[in-house]
């Protein structure tokens, strides 16, 4: 296969270029990576269906990653449940090294084939489920490991991947190939595939979310109430869609069921 993420970058003699043209040309590379995404957007919609389909008869989402992209995957999970309201573990990350360790950046736990299928089966991971496994190269054993087990349980999968007919993507029902080109830093794949990767999480979550009914009209009606900030929010919220006056009033609504959608459920709005 070829390994478009170990090519040289475009660019040379990175250590004399001026702070301005060192952040002009990341820019221009950074431009790449939504035209990339554009390019593969229908296989996106595919796997995004197919995940919301499992996810709403029962189903859970699983993440499997090492480096960079697993660690973007964590990021993406943590923030679910609280901006919608879904219940905990019903999108789940396996992290090479473990989600507990996840600061310490223990890349050599890619290397297990094993690792993550065992970690799945702790999840008892059944063809309910779907499983998105994350890598720049679309070779990593880790989630390859996970993959190929997966595919002879007839568990169902995706992978986003930076290379081109990778192993990876050869064992997944849903392979998106975002092909981003070589790093501004040769090989440093945190950059663009990095971005690529977050860019496809926010998509894919956000989308998932919003045809699961977690979202009405454009607005976090199921956001846990955590703090004065959010509480704040759903309070005006809640008085802009019920037509409410009293911020008081709506707001001892707000505190007595939990969120602005069962506030309004109450209200039969």
């Amino acid at each position: 296969m070829t390994k478009i993420t170990e090519q040289p970058s475009l660019y040379r003699h990175l250590e004399q270029m001026s702070i301005e043209e060192l952040t002009a040309n990341i820019n221009n590379e950074d431009k790449k990576v939504a035209l990339a995404i554009e390019a593969v957007l229908p296989k996106i919609n595919l796997m995004i269906q197919s995940i919301v389909d499992k996810l709403e008869n029962g189903g859970r989402l699983f993440y499997v990653g090492a480096g960079s992209g697993g660690r973007l995957s964590v990021l993406d999970a943590i923030e679910l449940p609280t901006t919608y309201g879904i219940p905990k573990g019903k999108v789940n990350v396996i992290l090479a090294g473990g989600v507990d360790r996840l600061i310490e950046a223990r890349e050599e736990k890619e290397d297990d084939p094993d690792a993550a299928w065992e970690a799945l089966l702790g999840y008892e991971v059944s063809d309910k489920d779907f499983v998105l496994g994350i890598s720049a190269s679309g070779t990593t054993p880790f989630v390859l490991g996970a993959l190929k087990t997966c595919r002879d349980k007839g568990i169902l999968t995706g992978c986003i991947v930076s290379n081109p007919e990778s192993p990876i993507a050869a064992n997944a029902a849903h392979p998106i190939e975002i092909l981003t080109g070589p790093e501004f830093v040769s090989g440093s794949t945190r950059m663009k595939c990095g971005t690529a990767q977050k860019m496809i999480f926010d998509m894919l979550s956000t989308t998932c979310m919003i045809r699961l009914g977690r979202v009405e009209d454009n607005k976090m009606v199921n956001v846990l109430l955590i703090n004065d900030k959010i509480v704040d929010r759903s309070v005006k919220m809640l008085m802009e869609r019920a037509g409410l006056t009293d911020y008081d009033k709506a707001k001892a609504l707000l505190m007595d069921k939990g969120s602005v959608k069962a506030a309004l459920d109450s209200l039969g709005k």
